[in-house]
């Protein structure tokens, strides 16, 4: 019997560690995702801002600025792209399925400014799967120490 218990532990432990990853579609439609948001702010498309952030986004940047809910986010993002322009890139470095529907999304964005200076940071982006996309959920920015 004691046999039988450890066996149907470990059999458990096996099942509940088995890690989740994304498939080749999740990662093609995360990327696109995060493409279609650069392309956004670029091009401060609100139209195509409010198809892919939750309507409870909420966002911290890099200037200690929280952003909560779709209005406040989507006129924080146009704010500062007028204020702070310049070609913007975001290159994911690596992605991560938290849940069936979840998935973290770490990233480099750098802003190439009109002085010909690079603003680089670290982008973290939080989205979720509600059907029938992926949808940016939160983002946080941070300014790497120097």
């Amino acid at each position: 019997m004691k046999i039988i218990v450890i066996l149907f532990c470990m059999v458990s432990a096996g099942t509940f560690a088995q890690k989740v990853t994304l498939t080749k579609k999740q990662q093609q439609d995360i990327s696109a995702l995060i493409d279609n948001y650069s392309k956004a702010r670029e091009q401060m498309d609100t139209v195509l801002l409010k198809n892919i952030l939750t309507d409870d986004i909420d966002q911290l940047v890099s200037s200690g600025e929280w952003r909560q809910g779709i209005g406040e986010s989507v006129q924080g993002m146009l704010r500062s792209s007028s204020s702070n322009a310049g070609n913007r890139q975001i290159s994911i470095d690596k992605m991560r399925l938290l849940t069936a529907t979840s998935a973290l999304v770490d990233a480099r964005y750098e802003i190439q400014n009109a002085d010909d200076t690079t603003r680089k940071m670290w982008s973290t982006f939080v989205v979720v799967y509600t059907k029938p996309s992926w949808k940016i959920a939160a983002i946080r920015n941070m300014l790497p120490q120097k």
